[in-house]
Order: structure tokens, then C-alpha cells, then sequence
């Protein structure tokens, strides 16, 4: 995504354009694996040095907020965060952590119809999220 879509994203949420949002931003879209904190201040630390981690994670919290960013934590409680806001279900690689994003209509109708069908007493449900967790038998990225 380049810098102008970046800014658009910002501005269309009412927020404020800042050098560490874009940085942020722009990291966890160029390294498109669900980073964590440490590896997105790994790959902004490459051009800019100051960025503290303090920084990184406040900006973090602020686009996570701002539904800009979605969080996903792992099998082994390691917080990971995704850009891709539209509905996706994730395969994890015990193994070697990779996450892959997931799509399927027919899983998503299959849930939708499922919980329509099964409402939960006194609960609102907002978003449904599978988290298929295994091992990958072929690896599908040179990065994992």
C-alpha cells in the first residue's frame, strides 16, 4: 500500500496524519505476515533509528483502536497484528508460528446460518473468527 493510501486510511477515520502512524502502518502492510511489535520495530528501525518501543506500541493501541488494525494473538500468546480488516479466518503453523490468512464463503455461511439458527442467550455476537491451528505439511512462503 503506498503512502497516499496510508494517509487516506488515517484521514478517513478522522485521525491525525503522523510519520510514526505511516511508519507503523506502512510496516505491518510491507511485511504482510501478521508482524508483532518487536518485528515491526525491527523493519522501521531500518530507516529510522529514534523510533523508540514506547512509540511503536502506543501507535499500535491507537490503530487497533481505530479499527485500522486487527490483533491476533497466537498458540504461543505471542500478539501479532493484521492488516486486512475484512472478515478472514487464519491457519497457524504450530511449528514454525506462521500465520496465513484463510478465506472460504461457504465456511462463513456455514457459520452465519449456524448461529443464526443457535442464538446465544443474552449475547450479541459481533464477529466470528476461526483460528485453524496445525501444521503446514508443505511450506507455502519462502519466509517460513
Amino acid at each position: 500500500m503506498d503512502s497516499v493510501a496510508l494517509r487516506d486510511l488515517l484521514v478517513a477515520r478522522g485521525m491525525k496524519v503522523t510519520p510514526q502512524r505511516l511508519a507503523v502502518l506502512d510496516a505491518v502492510y510491507r511485511l504482510d505476515n501478521h508482524p508483532t511489535a518487536e518485528q515491526i520495530l525491527e523493519f522501521i528501525r531500518q530507516k529510522d533509528a529514534t523510533m523508540g518501543s514506547g512509540t511503536i506500541y502506543k501507535v499500535l493501541d491507537t490503530l487497533v483502536e481505530n479499527n485500522l488494525l486487527k490483533k491476533v494473538k497466537t498458540e504461543k500468546d505471542v500478539m501479532r497484528y493484521d492488516g486486512i480488516l475484512e472478515n478472514h479466518h487464519h491457519l497457524y503453523c504450530i511449528a514454525c508460528d506462521y500465520i496465513e490468512d484463510f478465506h472460504n464463503e461457504k465456511l462463513d455461511q456455514l457459520l452465519a446460518a449456524f448461529f443464526e439458527e443457535n442464538k446465544i442467550d443474552n449475547f450479541l455476537i459481533e464477529d466470528i473468527k476461526v483460528n485453524i491451528t496445525g501444521n503446514f505439511i508443505v511450506h507455502r512462503n519462502k519466509n517460513h
